[in-house]
This record gives structure tokens, C-alpha cells and sequence, in this order.
């Protein structure tokens, strides 16, 4: 991984190409963010940076945590994530990060949290298959069997009903359609994971051509 960013999704919206087609786009409000420490292969045993991303009340924070912060000489931020690259040792502590990393033509992956959708069946969460619909089945929308007699237990990974959604999703090989400079604003083609605010992970795809 050569770039990545923290943001926030600001909402859908579309926009126009030059030969008047209609593109719908995701707004991600994308950093600044700020880089808080160096890792390297010779104290660490990997190459990475640490950034951070949204300023926060300083009393919303541990004094242990608090000293991260200081020791980067940034002020307290609220998300921290850590992003691989084999160029560490190009960033300065307390270098900002913005969205003009990126430009038109990009392709990027997003992880987000996926919208919540509660406790829902097994057909609905997982895409299972129903039974006869005939009179004699009794058995129209119900789990299916549980597994073998023998071990007398449930087998791990079952596909059974539960809560649905509110998992951490990846969605690879969007492009970026523009890139606002002034505003830190991203916009990608199509949807990305998660509600509207929440926090998304950008980063130059992994299988980009």
C-alpha cells in the first residue's frame, strides 16, 4: 500500500460527465489527517504510519493516551489508524495528509462498517432457500437441519438467524471521479459501506491495473 486516508461519508449524489452521462457518485470527506508515528522494518519489523483524523476534546482521553499524542506534538484526534507502506520514512510526525493524494482517474478501496439491519432469518441474512410450498410441507420458511446426529451439537459456522449488517466491509476498485482540493472532499463512483458520518478507510487499490 503506497497512500491511504481517513474520512467521513458525507452522503450520495450525482454528477455530470463532460458527454452529458450521469454518474452517481459517493462524497467522503477525506482528512486532513495526521501522521503520528513512524514504524520501520529495523524497530518494528514492518513499515508502516500512524495517523489520526478529527480533532477531540482532550478530556475525552486518558492521560497514557494523551501522551501519544504530545510525544507526536498533535493535538488529541479521535480516530487512529495504521496504514502499511514502504516509504516511512518519507513522512514527518505531524506532516498533514490530505485528500489531494488522490486524483481523478484513481482507483481506490473503501472499508467501512456496514449499515445495521437487525435481528433478521436465515433466508433473509444468509440467502437460503425455502421449502415446498405445497399443503403437505410444513416446512416453508424454516432454518433446515442442524447437522449430523452424531457429534450431537450445532457445527460451528452454521448459517442461522442473527443480526445482519454492522460488519466491516471492503468494496474494491472504485474510481475517483474528482477531487476537491479546497474542501477535502473525495467523490467516488457508486456506494460505499456504512451510514451517512461514519467512518470510512481509503486506500490506493490493491489490484489496480
Amino acid at each position: 500500500m503506497s497512500k491511504g486516508i481517513l474520512g467521513r461519508k458525507v452522503g450520495m449524489t450525482q454528477i455530470f460527465t463532460a458527454d452529458g452521462r450521469i454518474l452517481p457518485v459517493t462524497v467522503i470527506q477525506a482528512g486532513p489527517c495526521v501522521v503520528l508515528q513512524r514504524k520501520t522494518v529495523a524497530a518494528d519489523g514492518y513499515n508502516a504510519v500512524r495517523v489520526g483524523f478529527e480533532e477531540l476534546r482532550p478530556g475525552l482521553l486518558s492521560k497514557p493516551v494523551l501522551g501519544q499524542f504530545k510525544k507526536a506534538n498533535v493535538k488529541p484526534l479521535r480516530f487512529v489508524r495504521e496504514f502499511r507502506t514502504e516509504t516511512a520514512e518519507s513522512y514527518e510526525l505531524g506532516q498533514e495528509i490530505k485528500a489531494d493524494i488522490f486524483s481523478a482517474g484513481d482507483k481506490v478501496d473503501v472499508t467501512g462498517t456496514s449499515k445495521g439491519k437487525g435481528f433478521s432469518g436465515m433466508h433473509q441474512r444468509h440467502g437460503g432457500r425455502r421449502g415446498p410450498m405445497g399443503h403437505g410441507s410444513k416446512y416453508h420458511h424454516r432454518t433446515g437441519s442442524m447437522g449430523a446426529k452424531g457429534p450431537a451439537r450445532v457445527f460451528k459456522g452454521r448459517k442461522l438467524p442473527g443480526r445482519k449488517g454492522g460488519e466491516r466491509v471492503t468494496v474494491q476498485n472504485l474510481d475517483v471521479v474528482r477531487v476537491d482540493t479546497d474542501k477535502n472532499l473525495l467523490l467516488l463512483k457508486g456506494p460505499v459501506p456504512g451510514a451517512k458520518k461514519s467512518l470510512l478507510i481509503i486506500r490506493a487499490s490493491v489490484k489496480a491495473a
